[in-house]
């Protein structure tokens, strides 16, 4: 391998372990989210807003991404990411109470930004023909650090049943969902060291007036022939654009009728990227499973399964990507969680729960079994109504502590139809638009605005992220799973018609050839 290729590669890896640090950092919390329920008394409010925190933690710090990246630098805005998790891990895993659980969370989002970071950085470094790839490393990270931590919860779960001496001596059985979330300090302590070693971005460098730098920075990743033609197109992408750097002006020119078609396709993706529920998800995978009536054991089993599935169809995407183009990926791939969602929803529909006499026998957790006598054999059509008259029978607190025993013994659904239709849409997602929304926000957008472009639309999909998690405990309290799921598989659809008019190809082009073509579409 060529060594300016062996550099983007290594910069690249480097920079896109902030994708496994930001996976581990939204899936831990899916294994904690009983044990926090419990310790702390939370109703689904109070649930939805800790799991949801990090997401509006970042839609504050979109509002500072953009200035901090054209101030201070990528590399610098990253560095701060970075710092910013550790802080969050460390706090978090040591919070006494409600309050300062949310609050640490809250600050984790803060460091969610580093996605798009990511993206930016390595689009800016990437050759135009491994640039696919080496976005797509980023989702390829996320997806490593959502199976790392489905396994380290499971892990963990498993210890804290054990009756070993060191186990009770570190705490694991007592503070089990602690040792969740500290699982994250070392991978962010070591991302930070890491970040130090990578050079400055060459399009903030020419940005910022220091020509020479940008020059030496890309003689290490392009061949020496490719570079002085490589800093003609970003003076062209330079003069483009209005001139004025401040941000209002940058703001105003996303909105301006030459990037109307960039506008309506990046607004699209950071919508119908996260309404298509993988973030409910992936984040409550283990309560979304216990759904199906499998019990906690085999639902964090199936969460592992879950993040595997990720894993192999974010690889075949990369090898993939390249080679399809980003049109075919994101149109299929959409077309694909459609009939996936569709398939999760009828297997929840058509299921049924009975309670009966045996089985409430069977449930020596549940004290004073005899308040569930006047629901035996009677048959309920849905997860709503089930709830409903566990609630008027237990009352709310038992209902929500033993949901997942209740629904096991209750439910007669066709769990191989749903996880059918669940790992389908996780291997869609992460097949397309997924990772791809990264790639074209890596690509679509001129030198002149992408600092703030990137973060503002970031801004979008992250708040309609925090809105699906904090939502989706009083969705399925109130709509149920089923409904839920149709709701999804409707947005994706509408975004895939949308997409299907706009969406250009860009594999292979330089930013400067994809705004051409975006200008004449």
């Amino acid at each position: 391998m060529r060594s300016y290729k062996k550099n983007a590669y290594i910069y690249s890896t480097i920079v896109a372990i902030g994708g496994f640090v930001f996976g581990l950092d939204a899936a831990l919390i899916s294994g904690t989210v009983k044990f926090i329920s419990q310790e702390f008394a939370l109703n689904e409010i109070q649930l939805g807003m800790v799991v949801g925190a990090p997401a509006l933690g970042v839609l504050l710090a979109l509002f500072f991404a953009g200035y901090a990246c054209n101030k201070y630098g990528r590399r610098k805005t990253l560095q701060i990411v970075a710092l910013l998790y550790v802080v969050s891990a460390v706090g978090s895993s040591l919070s006494p109470n409600y309050w300062s659980l949310l609050s640490f969370r809250f600050l984790g989002g803060l460091a969610f930004t580093s996605i798009s970071l990511a993206a930016m950085y390595i689009g800016e470094i990437a050759p135009p023909k491994l640039r696919g790839k080496l976005v797509t490393m980023i989702q390829i990270n996320i997806v490593i650090g959502l199976s790392g931590a489905y396994f380290i919860n499971y892990l963990i779960l498993q210890l804290g049943s054990s009756d070993a001496a060191w186990v009770r001596d570190l705490g694991i059985n007592e503070h089990t969902w602690r040792w969740m979330l500290g699982s994250e300090i070392l991978p962010a302590v070591l991302w930070l060291i890491l970040l130090f070693f990578v050079p400055r971005s060459p399009a903030w460098l020419f940005y910022n007036d220091k020509a020479d730098e940008a020059r030496q920075t890309l003689r290490k990743l392009l061949p020496e022939d490719k570079v002085s033609e490589h800093m003609e197109e970003m003076k062209i992408s330079m003069d483009s654009s209005s001139g004025d750097k401040s941000v209002l002006s940058q703001l105003s020119e996303i909105f301006s009728k030459p990037l109307r078609v960039t506008f309506i396709i990046a607004m699209t993706l950071a919508i119908a990227q996260q309404t298509s529920g993988i973030n409910a998800i992936l984040f409550y995978a283990p309560t979304v499973f216990e759904q199906i009536g499998i019990g906690t054991d085999a639902a964090f089993i199936q969460a592992i399964w879950t993040g595997l599935t990720a894993l192999v169809f974010t690889f075949l995407g990369l090898l993939l990507i390249d080679r399809l183009g980003r049109r075919p990926m994101i149109i299929g791939g959409m077309a694909w969680i459609v009939v996936s969602l569709g398939i999760a929803f009828y297997g929840f529909n058509t299921a049924t729960y009975t309670l009966t006499e045996d089985a409430i026998s069977e449930m020596t957790e549940i004290q004073n079994t005899d308040r569930l006598s006047n629901m035996i054999d009677i048959q309920y059509d849905s997860d709503i109504a089930l709830k409903n008259a566990l609630i008027k029978s237990l009352g709310e607190e038992d209902t929500r502590e033993h949901s997942s025993l209740l629904i096991q013994k209750s439910a007669d659904i066709n769990a191989v139809l749903v996880l059918i239709g669940i790992l389908s849409f996780i291997a869609a997602f992460h097949f397309s638009i997924g990772p791809v929304m990264w790639v074209l926000f890596s690509e679509i957008f001129p030198i002149s605005i992408r600092g703030i472009a990137i973060p503002f639309f970031t801004l979008i999909t992250s708040t309609v992220s925090w809105l699906i998690q904090m939502l989706f405990p009083t969705q399925l309290a109130t709509f149920g799973i089923s409904n839920t799921l149709l709701f999804y598989a409707a947005t994706v659809f509408i975004g895939m018609v949308i997409l299907y008019k706009y969406l250009i190809e860009t594999k292979n082009l330089t930013i400067e050839e994809i705004q051409l073509k975006l200008e004449k579409k």
